[in-house]
C-alpha cells in the first residue's frame, strides 16, 4: 500500500479536486439531467478559501495525485453549546478504496473537529452504500436515525 497525506488543499489542486468532486455527485446520482449546476461547485470550491464560510476541506494525496475528498462545516445545536461538525462529503475512487484513504479523511476532521472544540462529528449515507457503511460501522456510532427532506 503506497502511504498518502491527507492535508487542506490549496487553490491550485483545483483541477485535481475537480475529478473527484465529479465522482462523489455521480456516486450520488447528480449526473448528466440532474448535474449539479457549474456555478454550485465554482461557489463550494471557493468557500473553502473564505475566512467568513464555516466550510472546509480535505483532501488526500498519494504520489503527488489526490485520491479522496472530505468537506465538512460547523453549525450551531440545539443540543449542544459548541458547534457541531457535520461531515458532508467524502469520497475516494472506488479503485483506491481499502487502503485506509477513507478512514484517514474521517479521522482529520475528527482532529480538525476536536481542535476546533466540536464535541461531535457526524454524517449521513444513503442505505445503499455498503462500502461506506462497512468503514462507517467501524469508526462510529449509527443512532438510528432516518433523514427526510423536501424542497419547500
Amino acid at each position: 500500500m503506497t502511504p498518502f497525506t491527507v492535508r487542506p488543499p490549496t487553490q491550485d489542486d483545483y483541477a485535481a479536486w475537480r475529478p473527484l468532486w465529479d465522482g462523489y455527485n455521480e456516486f450520488y446520482g447528480r449526473h448528466g439531467d440532474t448535474e449539479l449546476p457549474e456555478h454550485i461547485t465554482q461557489l463550494t470550491w471557493q468557500r473553502f478559501f473564505d475566512t467568513d464560510e464555516p466550510v472546509f476541506a480535505l483532501v488526500a494525496e498519494q504520489q503527488g495525485k489526490l485520491v479522496g475528498l472530505a468537506h465538512y462545516l460547523f453549525h450551531r445545536s440545539m443540543t449542544k453549546v459548541e458547534h457541531v461538525c457535520y461531515l458532508s462529503d467524502l469520497f475516494t475512487p472506488q479503485s483506491l478504496r481499502g487502503q485506509g484513504i477513507g478512514r484517514a479523511l474521517i479521522e482529520a476532521v475528527c482532529i480538525q473537529a476536536k481542535a476546533a472544540g466540536s464535541p461531535r462529528v457526524y454524517w449521513q449515507t444513503h442505505e445503499t452504500n455498503a462500502a461506506g457503511r462497512l468503514l462507517y460501522d467501524k469508526v462510529a456510532k449509527h443512532h438510528g436515525y432516518l433523514v427526510y427532506s423536501r424542497d419547500p
